[in-house]
């Protein structure tokens, strides 16, 4: 079991969590956490996503009338 700290809400205050036996096949890397003071579990949620591409904007035709 791996273990590290973070701040728990129930705990009110840093407690050390650990990662208990993982059977997704995560290993010490399961982004499931548990509190050793309290027993709050918590979930280490990381993804990846694509910077979006910047285009060429186009004008677009005013829709605004101007006065004669």
């Amino acid at each position: 079991m791996s273990e590290r700290e973070f701040h728990c809400d129930n705990c009110e205050g840093v407690q050390p969590f650990e990662a208990p036996p993982c059977v997704d096949g995560h290993g010490t890397d399961c982004p499931e956490l548990v509190c050793t003071g309290c027993g709050a579990a918590v979930l280490i949620a990381t993804f990846a996503f694509h910077a979006p591409q910047l285009t060429a904007r186009r004008r677009r035709p005013s829709t605004h009338r101007r006065a004669a």
